[in-house]
């Protein structure tokens, strides 16, 4: 059996954990982050746990102080354990506010913990087989993302990136690009998009409305380090740049680095980006 976490409760994940009014449910009215433990460690957990708080105290969520980081990744680890995959774990935790409409007093910060066992190997930050075979990806073509204050949150409002997976499943794509209300490139439907071209490592700006994933600002952060030393920036990324482009990547916090194969036409190498994908 399945255990999930509800508010600091352990309890079976077959059983009701939810009322109808939940203003998630109701109006994506939460964040979430999804978390990769290995070896009863939470992998990138700083980078998490602040992402989820300044976006709580953006969304003006009224946080009460027991309800810490510290906290948090306490109750993940324990479920880890309840649920057996403290070695190797995918976990989601999902924070929402309160019950009722829109104009209820009922806006209390509540959390769900969820966690399932990743079957796959892994190995730390990156998964060896997420870079071997290649992605083959292409643009979603029925939505436009937003670039506004609350782009770059890992919102519960996740209905453009949910169509772009059903899209990408049903044209046998193994991920879909979304484009911003200027038709430049802001992320994939799970994850940041890095190109390499002329020894430059690019990834669309916040500016571009991509969600302000872990894995892209530990990667910017690691590859200015000096024993890297590549080239790194945030910018426009167009269509067209990414034909151009030598490589292409996607990152996030499960997967890591995985590599683009080919994008409609366009087929790319992996030289650089395997290369950066063994040493962070």
């Amino acid at each position: 059996m399945n255990y999930i976490n509800v508010n600091g409760k352990i309890q079976a994940g077959d059983k009701p954990a939810l009322l109808v009014s939940n203003r998630s449910y109701r109006y994506g009215d939460g964040l979430f982050e999804t978390i990769k433990v290995i070896n009863d460690k939470i992998l990138l957990e700083a980078y998490h746990f602040e992402r989820l708080f300044s976006g709580l105290t953006f969304l003006q969520f009224e946080i009460p102080k027991l309800v810490t980081a510290k906290k948090l990744a306490g109750e993940i680890l324990e479920l880890c354990n309840k649920n057996e995959c403290r070695q190797r774990a995918r976990v989601r935790l999902s924070v929402f506010r309160g019950n009722g409409g829109l104009y209820d007093d009922d806006r209390g910060l509540q959390y769900v913990i969820e966690c399932w066992p990743l079957d796959e190997p892994v190995n730390g930050l990156n998964d060896p087989d997420s870079y071997r075979d290649g992605l083959v990806i292409d643009v979603y073509p029925d939505a436009r993302k937003s670039c506004d204050i609350f782009s770059n949150l890992k919102s519960a409002n996740f209905l453009p990136y949910s169509m772009a997976a059903i899209y990408a499943k049903e044209n046998k794509l193994n991920d879909c690009l979304l484009l911003n209300d200027s038709g430049n490139i802001a992320d994939s439907t799970i994850a940041n998009l890095f190109i390499i071209k002329d020894g430059i490592i690019s990834t669309p700006a916040l500016s571009e409305g991509c969600v302000d994933g872990v894995m892209r600002r530990y990667l910017l952060e690691r590859m200015k380090q000096k024993d890297i030393g590549f080239k790194v920036k945030e910018s426009i990324i167009t269509i067209n740049n990414l034909l151009l482009a030598e490589e292409v990547f996607l990152t996030n916090a499960i997967k890591g680095i995985r590599w683009v194969k080919q994008f409609r036409d366009r087929i790319y190498g992996n030289s650089i980006s395997s290369l950066l994908a063994g040493i962070i």
